[in-house]
This record gives C-alpha cells, sequence and structure tokens, in this order.
C-alpha cells in the first residue's frame, strides 16, 4: 500500500474540529502525545489523562520543534505555528486515527480475550508475514489511547494491521472495535482476568461480547470453539463466523494433540484450505489455542496452509510471556513474568507438570491483582494447584492473597518447608536466590504490577 498522506485541513475535518492558526494545507508528519518524544515535525495532541494534562506541556512540544498541536482550549502558539482546536482531544486523536485507518486501505485483525491476546497477536503477523506486509501493535497498546497510536502507524502502508483490543470495565471494547473498525474479529477465550470489575465470568463475556457489534456483512469472527461463553453469543454476530479450537469439532481442528512438556506440541490440524502438521516450540495448551486463531486467521487471509507449518515452526513467544531460557548456570527458566490470572496461571502450572528432566521444580508465582473479593478463594485454588503440578518449591510474593496461595498450597499437601511468602519482589529475589540451584526448572509469573521481571533479571545475571 502507498504511504497515507494527510493535511491539516484532512486531520481538522476528521477530528470535526477547526483550524485557528496556520496553514490548512500544511503535510501532517508524525502525530504523538508525548511532549518528551517530539521531534522538529510532528503534531503534538494534547491529551487529558488521570494525572495529567497535556495542554500543560504544549509549549514544551513547540519549543521541542513540534508543527502543531491538537487542543481543546485557546492557547498561544509561536510563530504562526499550526494549532487545531476542538471538544475533545482524546476523541479527536481516536477520530483522527480511524481516518487513517480508513485511508490505508488496510485489513484490520483485532483481537481480544481473557489471556493469549498479545501471543495470538504475535502468531497472527508472523504467519500473515509470508503474504503480506504486516503492522502490528507494539507491545500491549490495546486501550482508548494506545489503538489509536497503534493505528496512526498505517500512514507507511502497511496491508494488514493486528491489533490487540484490551477492557476491564464494559463500554471499552465497544469504544475500540468503533475505532478499529476491523474486517476480522479474535475473540480467544473468556477468563477471570480482571474479575474484580465484574460481578461475573458471565459478565466478563457480555463485555468481551462488544466485539461482535458493528460489523458489516462481510466481517469475520474467529471465536473459540472449545469456550462455551463465546459459543453462546456468536449467534449475535452479522458476519461469518470461523471456529477453531482442540476439544470439539471446529473450522480449524487439531487433533492428535501432543504436548511436549518443555518442547512445545505438535498436533496433526485441519483447515477449510488443507490439512497440515503442525509443530510449535510455543509452550502447552493455552499457546496451542493461540496458534490455532491465528491459524485461522491466515487461512481466512488466503496464507497457504503449508507456509502456516513452515512459519509455525520457528516462533517464538513475545518476552516475558512464556519465554524458555536455559541458562548456562545450569537452571531452565520459564519467563511469564508479564502477567497473570487465575485461569492462565493453572495453564502454566500444567506446563511445569508436563515437563521432564529436571532436578527440582520451582516456581515463584506474585500476586494476581484486579480480582477483587474474589482474590481471596481464587489464589488458594491456585495454591492447591501448584501443589498437583509437583512443585519442590513455592514462593508467593505480594500482600494477603499471595499469602492465600500459599495457604492453598500446604493445605492441599505441599511441605510447609517448602512454601514461602514474601511481601515485595526484593524478598522474592532473595528467597529465589538463596534456593534455587543448577538442574532446577523455574517458572516466574505474576501480575504486572508485582514486578517479577526483576526476579528473572537477577537469575539471567546469578546464573549467566
Amino acid at each position: 500500500m502507498p504511504p497515507v498522506a494527510i493535511t491539516a485541513r484532512d486531520l481538522a475535518a476528521a477530528a470535526d474540529a477547526r483550524i485557528v492558526s496556520g496553514d490548512p494545507s500544511v503535510a501532517i508528519g508524525r502525530i504523538g502525545i508525548d511532549s518528551r518524544a517530539v521531534e522538529a515535525g510532528d503534531l503534538f495532541v494534547a491529551i487529558r489523562g488521570e494525572r495529567f494534562d497535556g495542554h500543560d506541556f504544549v509549549a514544551q512540544a513547540f519549543a521541542a520543534g513540534a508543527a502543531g498541536a491538537v487542543v481543546d482550549r485557546a492557547i498561544a502558539a509561536p510563530d504562526g505555528r499550526l494549532v487545531i482546536e476542538g471538544d475533545d482531544t482524546t476523541r479527536a486523536l481516536q477520530t483522527i486515527a480511524r481516518d487513517v485507518r480508513r485511508r490505508s486501505g488496510a485489513k484490520v485483525v483485532a483481537i481480544t480475550g481473557s489471556a493469549g491476546k498479545t501471543t495470538t497477536k504475535e502468531v497472527c503477523a508472523e504467519l500473515l508475514s509470508t503474504r503480506y506486509e504486516v503492522f502490528r501493535n507494539k507491545g500491549n497498546l490495546n486501550n482508548h489511547i494506545g489503538l489509536p497510536l497503534s493505528l496512526l502507524e498505517l500512514r507507511a502502508g502497511a496491508e494488514v494491521a493486528v491489533v490487540e483490543l484490551g477492557m476491564n470495565h464494559p463500554g471499552e471494547i465497544r469504544t475500540l472495535v468503533g475505532i478499529a473498525e476491523p474486517e476480522v474479529r479474535v475473540w480467544t477465550n473468556v477468563g477471570d482476568a480482571h474479575i474484580g470489575f465484574f460481578a461475573s465470568a458471565e459478565a466478563i463475556a457480555d463485555a468481551k461480547a462488544e466485539i461482535l457489534e458493528s460489523a458489516a456483512p462481510g466481517a469475520v469472527l474467529i471465536a473459540n470453539a472449545d469456550d462455551d461463553r463465546i459459543m453462546s453469543r456468536t449467534g449475535a454476530f452479522a458476519g461469518r463466523v470461523v471456529t477453531f479450537g482442540h476439544e470439539r469439532a471446529a473450522d480449524v481442528h487439531a487433533a492428535n494433540v501432543c504436548l511436549l512438556g518443555l518442547d512445545g506440541v505438535k498436533a496433526d490440524v485441519t483447515t477449510p484450505s488443507g490439512r497440515f502438521r503442525l509443530e510449535s516450540p510455543l509452550l502447552g495448551r493455552g499457546n496451542l489455542s493461540n496458534v490455532l486463531a491465528a491459524t485461522a486467521v491466515a487461512v481466512t487471509l488466503g496464507v497457504p496452509v503449508d507456509e502456516i507449518a513452515t512459519r509455525a515452526r520457528g516462533l517464538e513467544p513475545a518476552r516475558h510471556r512464556g519465554e524458555l531460557l536455559r541458562l548456562p548456570g545450569g537452571i531452565t527458566l520459564i519467563d511469564d513474568a508479564y502477567n497473570s490470572s487465575p485461569s492462565a496461571l493453572q495453564r502454566s502450572l500444567e506446563i511445569v507438570a508436563g515437563a521432564a528432566g529436571s532436578a527440582r521444580k520451582v516456581a515463584v508465582l506474585g500476586e494476581m491483582l484486579e480480582l477483587g473479593s474474589h482474590a481471596p478463594g481464587l489464589h488458594r485454588t491456585c495454591g492447591e494447584a501448584a501443589f498437583r503440578s509437583g512443585l519442590d518449591l513455592l514462593v508467593a510474593v505480594g500482600g494477603a492473597a499471595a499469602a492465600e496461595l500459599a495457604d492453598g498450597a500446604r493445605a492441599a499437601g505441599m511441605p510447609t518447608t517448602s512454601v514461602f511468602h514474601v511481601a515485595e519482589r526484593e524478598a522474592a529475589i532473595h528467597e529465589t536466590l538463596r534456593r534455587v540451584r543448577p538442574g532446577d526448572l523455574v517458572l516466574v509469573k505474576g501480575s504486572r504490577g508485582i514486578g517479577l521481571e526483576a526476579v528473572v533479571d537477577r537469575l539471567k545475571r546469578e546464573f549467566a
């Protein structure tokens, strides 16, 4: 696709705003919201956040060379530079991004689900890149600010964009779908992440089901056939539904599944475009589901199954999301420290349970946040799962909920001398380094706010 050119006049029209100074015909370069990252010629959008107001940094952006600013109140612009004024700068950013998305001509694949969004996004992008110029949003830029910033990158001329849609409250997915207008929508699963903001898992499913809304007749939904909550809601989708799964019949179906512990997974996959032997180094059933979802997207967009099979063999996990690291100092590390939820943690513990060849199995598990009143019971249940996974050593990190995780493991039968609860990550680092030794398999997993990447980093240094 050719790059997308846009003028100040185009941008003001898209944002339903007015140009109060500057040349309407001037070409717009980069668009950003961080005054610290502004370069000469950029357009600065002064959004208002919970703890800051971008209007306080407009002067700084102009001093750094910004060609203009989008604001929602009167400001002074030096040298007659461009100022576009509207009613809501966040909404302006979103509508500008939608306009760029439309002008780009790119197909948009949007992914939501309680777990595995980023891995599914990365695998989708890898499989589609065999045939297309693909853009994927960086990290987890998947909210009402991050998604528009990602879509603005389509000005560079990608043919397909693969993006995540995140949420922790009702209405958020609806907003993101309205911005991205995806041709292909992917719903990976319904789990217990963010359940503290909802009355039940059914309420989470209802919020995720906003991915089905406002679909054109030609739109496609990629849906998890193994998830009852998803399948009970797909009838509301106006377009075509393509299912994936390995437990039930599906359009993209894995049979003869062989989980290979730390060596990944193999399966025979049937698709509407043919069959292939899947061999993926990504670990566990959760990642098998993620790969099947991405396969359904790739097949839908015309990627041949032999190319899918070839690319799948070389897949790598996203950073801190199930990375398998065999450290020179003799330990095997599963780095899943980016985030956690009860269902995702139990899938990681299944991987540990199925792994062979280590002297001992160790887990450093951080408290799972945003679970609300469900937190004590869910942490205790995960502690019981930790015991069943065959752990020799457990370090639980965090507050009262993490203590419940440790208590659950002890109550299930794990020796008291093998279970430790610490309040902070520095103590977790100390306790882990004291007890881990060469030959161990170590899983590190916790919610983002607990910061267990620090444990991973120290293990890498100590066992380098």
